[in-house]
């Protein structure tokens, strides 16, 4: 009992920037590069939605990513794309869904003043903030409903047509 007293009095203070603040998330549009086919979602800051040149980059790393996957996944050739325009750094994920209930996650990260210089995190452990996690959990739902428990079988058409828009 007495280390818990001593753990919760001694719990570190979080010390936020500013406080919590709904973002839209919108679905920009079906993108179709080369085999592919990507929902985009667009996620900003005190914005509604992306500025052009951060999607402009976006869809260019995610490109190159898309071309250099071997042909070793069972994919499906469908995902989708989240462009974040974030508060002091931008964010783009893209997913793709694989082995039949497997999503395959990239994530890339740049400077809010420089939208070009996008990097690949992926292997640095992070995952998603609060407002990728929401197309996330819409985007793993929307797998389920239309293509694993798909009462007519799987079907990857209504998986591309089931879109999110709403501020989270």
């Amino acid at each position: 009992m007495n280390d818990y007293i001593y753990m919760k009095e001694r719990q570190p203070l979080i010390d936020f920037k500013e406080p919590y603040r709904p973002r839209p998330i919108r679905f920009l549009e079906l993108w179709q590069v080369a085999d592919w086919r990507l929902k985009v979602y667009g996620i900003a800051y005190q914005r509604p939605r992306p500025r052009p040149e951060l999607i402009a980059a976006a869809k260019k790393v995610v490109h190159a990513q898309l071309s250099q996957l071997c042909d070793d996944y069972q994919h499906y050739g469908v995902g989708f794309l989240g462009i974040h325009d974030g508060r002091e750094s931008n964010f783009v994920f893209v997913n793709f869904w694989a082995d039949e209930n497997e999503l395959h996650h990239h994530i890339y990260v740049s400077p809010q003043e420089r939208p070009q210089r996008l990097v690949d995190v992926t292997s640095s452990g992070l995952l998603a903030c609060v407002w990728d996690l929401r197309v996330i959990g819409f985007e793993r739902q929307s797998w389920i409903d239309s293509v694993l428990r798909n009462p007519d079988g799987p079907d990857l058409e209504q998986y591309l047509a089931c879109r999110l828009n709403e501020d989270v």
